[in-house]
């Protein structure tokens, strides 16, 4: 494949601190803002008028943890070439209350998505998100939000002794209101830590959006570093991946506009305001098209045929076969990490990959040189979803699923290949950079 030893370490290197550093959803969104300013891209309002010019690029936040960016031609566009992530994974959101109990202030939390509990016992924690505080400048009549992140080891939830609970190697199940408070203090709360951090009152903080993350840094592992280890591998792995080969794309030639989209919530469900299947991405699509000018009609008839002409890419992290326990994959169709690009099938639409789209993009692998894998589910062994099938409702565009493939998904700590990065790069990269659209129901070309 094209890429060396050394850009795939760059790869590595630069995900490993997008990933570090993105312990929040809107930490992720932030993180991303940092590499699309760098690259010069402009920051859009939804509450003000665009003006988008030839060539121009720009990006657009909701709720500070969802953003989409997009790049415009040097000429009128006939579609659009498009990846899709989300920013946020499993965790436990923390109430603004706290309990004091036997000596220990412990703060009270619940469940965000599906993890595996027991992996967030024993192991440093700490908590970041946004806080939202009175607006001093305007004599204390407004609000303003600020990402927080308590940089410590802030955290812990502690297992019970196994002298008080001899069958937990037996099987326990854990009860997120009993087993999975953490305790963090014998003096203080949470908000005199963030007030003493901002160097604020404490009445200055009106509210606090704050999730629990791990505090172990993302890592290498395996004889010949073959591995990596990282909280959050799903999905910011790919949100980082699929970000860098959007902005390293060189699509001088393409009539595409590019864009690239990281949604909040996916871990549960999607259906907010900033989420895939609210009607942000339909909203900045429009706001493109009415920026092209024409009356509605002309806009509403160019708007269905450049989406119908358009590839969407779902990128979200796929199951890699697990070699303890293999038979909870199809031995037919294994999935292993570092074998490739995953593109993902299910017959009930999980994923939107279907017999069409999974070709052209396993065409556009073919041509970047990377290795492609497909991942069906046993029969019998029901799988998840992402964010694809969702996004279609608001944004009708033929789609397929693809991911990278890993192990121990919704871990505390997840693991996968490195070399898949490069091919998850190289793959999207020539996605961005090539001439892919339908130019009738079916029949696609790709140059």
């Amino acid at each position: 494949m094209p890429n060396d030893d050394m850009k795939n370490d760059e790869l590595i290197k630069g995900m490993f601190s997008f990933i570090d550093k993105s312990v929040s959803p809107f930490h992720s969104v932030a993180c991303a803002e940092e590499l699309l300013l760098s690259e010069g891209f402009i920051k859009l309002s939804e509450m003000d008028e665009w003006n988008i010019e030839t060539r121009g690029k720009y990006y657009v936040t909701r709720n500070g943890s969802s953003i989409i960016a997009f790049a415009m031609p040097g000429s009128d566009f006939t579609h659009y070439s498009m990846t899709a992530c989300h920013s946020d994974s499993p965790s436990f959101k923390v109430k603004n209350v706290y309990k004091e109990n036997d000596g220990y202030i412990q703060a009270l939390v619940e469940k965000y998505g599906g993890m595996i509990l027991s992996t967030w016992l024993d192991r440093p924690l700490s908590v970041a998100g946004r806080a939202v505080l009175r607006d001093n400048s305007c004599d204390g009549a407004g609000i303003v939000s600020k990402n927080v992140n308590i940089d410590s080891d802030y955290m812990v939830i502690p297992n019970l002794a196994i002298h008080f609970n001899r069958e937990i190697n037996d099987g326990y199940k854990y009860n997120p209101e009993k087993d999975m408070r953490p305790v963090y203090s014998s003096s203080e709360s949470i908000t005199d830590t963030l007030s003493r951090q901002l160097d604020i009152s404490k009445e200055d903080i009106l509210n606090l959006e704050l999730y629990l993350y791990c505090r172990q840094k993302a890592c290498l592992v395996g004889a010949r570093k073959e591995f990596y280890m990282s909280p959050r591998i799903d999905d910011l792995s790919a949100a980082y991946v699929s970000l860098r080969a959007f902005l390293d794309a060189d699509s001088d030639m393409s009539t595409a506009v590019n864009v690239w989209c990281m949604f909040d919530n996916e871990e549960v469900g999607s259906g907010t305001m900033q989420g895939a299947m609210s009607s942000f991405a339909a909203d900045v699509l429009d706001r493109i098209e009415h920026s092209v000018g024409g009356d509605l009609f002309s806009i509403r008839e160019s708007s269905i045929r450049r989406r119908q002409r358009s590839l969407l890419l779902s990128v979200d992290n796929a199951h890699a076969i697990h070699p303890n326990i293999p038979e909870k994959s199809d031995m037919n169709n294994p999935v292993r990490l570092n074998g490739g690009i995953v593109v993902k099938y299910n017959a009930n639409q999980k994923y939107t990959t279907n017999g069409v789209t999974g070709a052209v993009f396993e065409m556009i692998c073919n041509k970047a040189d990377v290795p492609v894998q497909r991942f069906y589910n046993r029969a019998d062994v029901p799988g998840g979803s992402t964010l694809g099938n969702l996004l279609s409702r608001q944004v009708s565009i033929p789609m397929a699923d693809i991911g990278l493939p890993q192990l121990a998904m919704h871990s505390a700590v997840e693991t996968a290949g490195c070399r898949d990065i490069a091919y998850m790069y190289d793959g999207l990269k020539c996605f961005y950079q090539s001439m892919v659209w339908q130019v009738e129901d079916g029949r696609w070309t790709i140059s």
